[in-house]
Order: structure tokens, then sequence, then C-alpha cells
């Protein structure tokens, strides 16, 4: 399931725990994908704390609690990190990470606090959601097969990576838009891992981040930021990467085109798609400012002018992503979408 879908599912789940009706959700996915994030983004969504708990770095006890003797009884200290009304508020999210990577023992004390919402004498909090995450066996982690006990205890949904939900999110991000373009050039490298090869550095959503903050700190076109780029994806990745920005001399001047100016199209592709990222990042930009129909009316006329309208297809599409539906109050827009509707037509029929 692609992230932007995932995302109702654990809203939905969220805000269904008042009135009971909240399922244990599962996240199953290869490494650096995003599991952790998207789980990040809906606690701060809905403005509650998020609870993360690494079960691989626990002990059994650490969950169950330690026991000490009252009137010659055994009762067991509650863990401080579990939710509490108190210390944490009404509503939130326990998110269970790395649950996969879990010894037996400790998912075995994980099993009645899932389902039943409580562990000993410890109740979750009722609008609680209980959130888990891990690798599948396939990825070279240090995984463990889930009990059947444990997985009977949630619903299970599988993290794809998606190119047009990363983009929407680097945006949103402000992730480097050279970083955004040469993903677009090449979306097969935004997740490119084969767990037979045994790889150390790789492309995934985590570490094409890693790229973005290399580039912000390396001089463009040094031997040091070639080596950090391929440090961070990987050698093949890196190398096509570093040699994309420095075909980036040749980009047309952005702010001429938001300004109204006349601007030719570059022939390459790279460079148009160059291009494409960097008009959206700057529709961002002027979305928050007091001209922003006029500068989002040039960039709609300019993507006019691409000699494949796929291309400024994709343009406007990340744009009305990135910045919602303002941009159809644009009246330039109305213009665009009769030059396209053919196109758009095809995509919504294949997607």
């Amino acid at each position: 399931m692609r992230p932007s879908q995932l995302e109702i599912i654990l809203d939905s789940e969220f805000s269904s725990a008042r009135n009971g009706h909240h399922t244990p959700v599962m996240i199953w996915g290869p490494p650096g994908v995003g599991k952790s994030e998207l789980v990040a983004q809906v606690a701060a969504k809905h403005s509650v704390p998020l609870i993360d708990i690494r079960l691989s770095q626990l002990e059994p006890s650490d969950l169950r609690g330690i026991p000490f003797r009252t009137d010659g009884l055994v009762e067991w200290a509650v863990p401080r990190m579990l939710p509490n009304l108190e210390r944490h508020g009404e509503a939130g999210i326990l998110f269970l990470d790395e649950i996969t990577s879990a010894t037996p023992a400790v998912s075995a004390a994980a099993y009645q606090l899932i389902l039943d919402r409580c562990l000993g004498e410890y109740t979750v909090p009722e609008a609680w959601v209980i959130f888990a995450a891990g690798n599948r066996q396939g990825d070279r982690g240090v995984t463990y097969s889930m009990p059947t006990p444990l997985a009977n205890r949630f619903t299970h949904f599988s993290f794809d990576v998606n190119l047009d939900d990363w983009v929407v999110w680097a945006h949103q991000h402000a992730i480097d838009e050279r970083v955004i373009a040469f993903l677009r050039f090449r979306p097969e490298l935004l997740f490119d891992f084969d767990p037979a090869l045994d790889p150390v550095a790789f492309p995934t959503p985590r570490s094409w981040k890693f790229a973005h903050h290399a580039l912000q700190k390396f001089e463009p076109g040094s031997v040091v930021l070639a080596n950090a780029l391929q440090a961070c994806v990987g050698n093949a990745a890196g190398i096509e990467l570093n040699a994309f920005i420095d075909n980036l001399d040749n980009l047309p001047d952005v702010n001429a085109i938001v300004n109204g100016g006349q601007v030719a199209v570059p022939e390459s592709i790279d460079l148009q798609y160059a291009l494409a990222s960097s008009l959206v990042g700057q529709a961002v930009k002027a979305s928050s400012e007091g001209d922003a129909n006029i500068k989002l009316g040039h960039i709609l006329d300019f993507a006019s002018t691409f000699p494949q309208r796929e291309m400024g297809v994709m343009l406007v599409s990340d744009m009305h992503r990135a910045i919602g539906d303002p941009l159809f109050k644009v009246p330039q827009f109305k213009a665009w979408a009769n030059q396209v509707y053919d196109v758009l037509i095809f995509d919504d029929d294949e997607t």
C-alpha cells in the first residue's frame, strides 16, 4: 500500500479509538522506506504525543516491569515509558518499532499489551492507539519470524515505496530540488535494494535524505561531494546524481520563468526534469506570498511549452500535490487543463 493510502488507514485508526473500534496495526516494509516517519507524521497531524519503543533493544522485564515485594506479595512496577494519562495525556500513539527484531521472549511480553491493552495491572488509556512496524525476513535485517499468536493481534499492511508520495513529502520538508529532479529523472532509484548483494550503502528514501544533507555541506563539483553522495546512496546512484548535478549549470533562469519572462525549454530531458522540479519548489515558496496567483500563473503558462505534454502534466500534478486546491483558482489553470485534457483522461484511466 502506498504511503498516502496507509496514512489514511492510520488516521482512521486513531480517530476510531475513542469509539472503541481501534485495531492494532502492523506495518511491514524494507529498511529505510519511511515507516517510522509516517507514524510520526500522523502523531504530528493530530498534535498528540508519540511514544516510540524499539522492542529490539528491550528485555522482557523492560516491558513487563520490575517485580517488588509489598506486604509479602509480589507486585510489578509499571515501566515509565508506557502511556499514562497524567504524564502523557488522554490520547496518543504507542509505536512498537522493530517488533520483528525483538527476541521471542520480548514478543511474548507484548501479546497482552497489544490485544488486551493491558499488562498485569497496567492498562493502556482508552484513546491511545497501538501501531507497530518491522522488516520482512528477506530484508537481511535481524529478524525473527512473527509468532502466530502475535500476528493474529494485528491488521497487517505492506509499505510500498511510491515516488509521487515521496515527492510530496520532499517538497513539504524542503528536500534539495536537485535530489527531487534526479529521482523524477531516474524514478527506479528511489528504492533500489537487493538483499542478495549484501550492500552497505544503497538508495532508499532515508538515504536520499542523507544525500540532501550532503549537498548542503559540500561544494558542488568537488571530489568530496562526489564521494559523500556515493557514501549515502551507493556507488552507482551517487555517481549518477553527481553527474546530473554537474549538468545543471545549463539550467535556464527559473526566476525569469516565475516572473513571466520568455524562456526556452531546454532540449535535454534531464534538464527538463530538473527545471520542472525547480518550478515546483518555486511554486511552494510563492504559494504563501501575496502575488501567488501571478507567479503560479506564469508557471502554468510555461508548463504548456514543454514539447512533451506529459512533462507539463508532471509539473502541474506535482504543484497540486505540493500546494493543494488553491492551484485550481489560478486563472491560467483552466486554459492549461483544456490543452492537456486528453493526456489527463488517459492518465486517470491508467491509474
